[in-house]
């Protein structure tokens, strides 16, 4: 009978090193969420997501990506979300700039550590600018009780506490950067940041339980909603997240003496989903831009400008029909954008030509390239589709059962869930490779 290579988990010395090491790291990283920034007023945070609106829907993104921290408003606070924006902002840049496009295309596995030096570079700019931006909204949200007092740089005073509090929040995003390059060395390769931001989003459950048990008067059909919703939602994410089209494509034989060996059948898979949740956080973080803006304006001794800003905040707040329907259209454009920036990148055409292979009835180079592009396109539209049911999904169920909160129905948010299922799929893959690798594979035994 076949025996599988997890049963021997535990048994594998370097595997169970490599998960312990991980698992501390977590815990450091868990820790380390709970120091907080200098002069902080966690309760001024509370009341903003307690309020919702653009306020609570941005902060909910924020400390979704900080793995937890915001609500605390820790050192942690912006997690390793300023590395995710300088990856996607060199991910942009790459195909606009033709010196960056040809050193991708001369030899990718340099330009890939080029591109991951300079994305560590870039985030630290772009941690200390987030953590002024970040700062400066979260206190116009709550101009009574400011997030951070004497905030700025008008006195002498306010100066040396900005710079403390960018610094230290600066330096925790960096902190926790490492923490994620360790666990890709030492622990579960490759998934150091993954696992990062899967830890805080998990810690989160057990709240959000207390919040569905919390309903006593609908108790019984909010548990059936909540583990129907949950575990289709799941098996949902986990099928189209495995869909592939396999294109063929033939491989030149090897010489052999005098002769070449017959061509070799291979194929070429293309994902369904190949832009994961990042059209989520650009919609999301796009949709809230205007509402905050507006929140400047609500205030101003100018009647038509305070009716345009309420206007528009009650759009953009995140409780209106509108802004659910612009998120969906939003989160279908923002996946083909990103699928198609992350296809060039590959330059599939190019690269099959360089080693003599080809697809069938396709001639190499451009066409080949132009072919894969067209049935790209074919196959994201289902998953740009469910990615836009997935992000409004809470919405829907808001629409259908009004007695359960549809983000309580998933547990957590609609990204969050796109995270968890995503990492844990990965990390599962990963760790049954690393048995194989280590000997620990399937083995018939006869008795």
């Amino acid at each position: 009978m076949k025996r599988s290579p997890w049963r021997y988990l535990w048994s594998a010395q370097d595997i169970r090193r490599k998960l312990l090491i991980t698992l501390l790291i977590l815990l450091i990283y868990r820790l380390a969420a709970h120091v907080p920034v200098p002069g902080a007023n966690k309760e001024a945070i509370e009341a903003i997501l307690a309020r919702g609106g653009a306020g609570g829907n941005l902060l909910g993104l924020l400390d979704l990506l900080s793995g937890g921290t915001v609500s605390n408003f820790s050192v942690l606070a912006m997690g390793v979300y300023p590395y995710i924006t300088a990856q996607i902002i060199l991910q942009l840049l790459v195909p606009i700039i033709p010196a960056w496009q040809q050193r991708m295309k001369d030899d990718p596995r340099e330009g890939q550590k080029w591109m991951e030096r300079w994305t560590l570079i870039l985030a630290v700019p772009m941690a200390a600018l987030q953590a002024i931006g970040q700062i400066n909204i979260f206190n116009s949200f709550s101009p009574g009780v400011p997030i951070i007092s004497n905030f700025g740089f008008a006195t002498a005073a306010n100066t040396l506490n900005t710079l403390t509090v960018v610094i230290s929040m600066t330096a925790g995003t960096m902190f926790a950067i490492w923490l994620g390059e360790l666990i890709s060395e030492f622990g579960v390769r490759n998934q150091g940041l993954s696992i990062i931001i899967f830890a805080g989003i998990v810690a989160r459950i057990p709240a959000n339980l207390l919040s569905v048990f919390a309903n006593r008067e609908y108790l019984i059909p909010t548990i059936a909603i909540v583990l129907l919703v949950l575990v289709g939602t799941i098996f949902a994410i986990v099928f189209v997240q495995q869909g592939r089209r396999n294109i063929p494509v033939m491989y030149p034989g090897r010489r052999m003496g005098n002769r070449m060996s017959m061509p070799v059948k291979g194929t070429l898979p293309l994902m369904v989903n190949m832009a994961g949740m990042i059209p989520l956080i650009f919609a999301q973080s796009l949709l809230t831009f205007p509402a905050i803006i507006a929140s400047f304006f609500i205030s101003s001794p100018v009647e038509w400008i305070k009716n345009t800003a309420i206007s528009v905040q009650n759009i953009f707040g995140g409780n209106s029909n509108a802004y659910w329907i612009l998120y969906f259209l939003m989160v279908v454009g923002f996946t083909f954008f990103y699928t198609n920036v992350l296809f060039q990148q590959q330059n599939y055409g190019d690269n099959l030509k360089k080693v003599g292979a080809r697809i069938p009835g396709v001639s190499p180079g451009q066409p080949t390239q132009r072919y894969l592009n067209r049935v790209l396109s074919r196959i994201t539209l289902p998953g740009a589709l469910f990615l836009g049911i997935v992000a409004i999904l809470p919405w829907l169920l808001s629409l259908i059962f009004p007695f359960i909160s549809g983000s309580s129905a998933l547990l957590i948010t609609s990204a969050g869930l796109l995270i968890v299922v995503g990492v844990v799929r990965d990390l599962f893959f990963n760790i049954e490779a690393e048995l194989k690798l280590h000997g620990y594979d399937d083995a018939v035994l006869i008795r």
